[in-house]
């Protein structure tokens, strides 16, 4: 019996040390090989513009460069939200900034925003200057459009604020294990790897199961009354209600999305909303005429 267990801790030594010997970090990282899947041509550690672009700008008074991926999404849904309403200056032409291709290194779209990611937005109708003002990240877009125009968010300092602005800095601050993390691994990486599948799906599904929880007691996230949607909704709604409603890396099965019914609940109400179906196939001209 003892000499069983000695081999089998041995094979499992011989095991470990062969799973540590594939890869040992160098003391000095350098890029001198492509690390494959879905983003390896275009992914690079260094910032700024590859090409010349210069970026079409229409007549309305807001320009959108984006993509229909669940951050581009976001804030497509709050400009489809504002035109539902009839406001007044928020109209907005959207143009395709096609990340496959390479268009977020373009010099036009790096001048708007220096991290080359979607989505970004001109204010050409303000009342600071002359000069447009641009907003990147799309948390910030939505709570620069929001307070501007007065909709969708809490303005008054108090509890209904504080609750939308946590939301929204919670969906900003777990969605990158969500899509760079989880979506990565289980979707774009050039093979799949267990530990970092099983990684992310933990902390996927712990997420799912926060707003599960809260939910259970909310129709939207910060209340019970049609009046209390807003952009809180909308930014978590394009990532985690997309997620539980089967459209993003067709992991509902994998994620058994179906255990998160309050989740599901909401996410179908919003879902059913006219400026929410706009938004998840908003029409977006291309850059290049």
């Amino acid at each position: 019996m003892k000499q069983n267990n000695h081999h089998s801790t041995h094979a499992d030594n011989n095991s470990t040390s062969t799973a540590t010997a594939a890869y040992v970090p160098p003391k000095v990282w350098v890029q001198d090989k492509d690390n494959g899947g879905k983003f390896a041509g275009i992914n690079r550690p260094t910032a700024g513009a590859r090409h010349e672009q210069v970026l079409p700008v229409g007549g309305a008074p807001l320009q959108l460069y984006s993509l229909n991926t669940p951050n581009g999404v976001k804030v497509n849904i709050l400009l489809e939200e504002l035109a539902e309403l009839g406001v007044k200056g928020a109209e907005y032409d959207a143009y395709k900034i096609d990340i496959s291709e390479g268009d977020q290194f373009g010099s036009g779209f790096v001048d708007i925003n220096p991290n080359s990611k979607i989505p970004a937005l001109v204010d050409r109708l303000h009342d600071e200057a002359d000069e447009p003002i641009a907003i990147f990240e799309s948390g910030a877009i939505m709570m620069y459009l929001a307070e501007k125009f007065g909709k969708f968010i809490p303005l008054s300092l108090g509890k209904a604020r504080a609750d939308c602005l946590s939301w929204v800095m919670w969906q900003m601050g777990s969605a990158p294990f969500l899509g760079g993390g989880f979506g990565h691994f289980y979707a774009y990486a050039p093979e799949p790897l267990e530990y970092p599948i099983n990684r992310y799906t933990m902390e996927t599904k712990r997420q799912l199961d926060v707003l599960d929880k809260h939910l259970k007691d909310h129709s939207y996230m910060c209340g019970n009354d049609d009046s209390d949607y807003n952009i809180a909704d909308m930014i978590i709604w394009a990532w985690y209600g997309q997620l539980v409603l089967g459209k993003l890396y067709d992991a509902a099965e994998f994620l058994q999305v179906d255990e998160y019914q309050h989740v599901k609940r909401w996410a179908q109400n919003i879902a059913e909303r006219p400026a929410v179906k706009r938004a998840v196939d908003l029409s977006l001209k291309p850059i290049n005429q």
